[in-house]
């Protein structure tokens, strides 16, 4: 019996540190890519750089942020 409790606490405990970190996880690619998009489109909109916006460009600038953006535009100038 008390075997059984323990294991539902300790499931339960691994379950809300499973959930914090991926909640973790999304804010933190969320805040890059809104930062690394609207860096993006102020760059396409000047004219310095010619990126589309597609899934895969969208997913280095959302794992890249500042990083992603600048490897975006060196690559497009190539």
């Amino acid at each position: 019996m008390i075997e059984t409790l323990l294991f539902l606490v300790l499931l339960v405990v691994a379950l809300y540190l499973v959930i914090k970190l991926t909640v973790a996880i999304l804010k933190y690619l969320v805040t890059n890519a809104i930062i690394g998009l609207i860096l993006l489109w102020i760059l396409n909109t000047v004219g310095i750089a010619h990126v589309e916006y597609t899934f895969l460009n969208i997913l280095i600038v959302a794992i890249g942020g500042i990083v992603g953006v600048i490897l975006l535009v060196i690559l497009s100038w190539l």
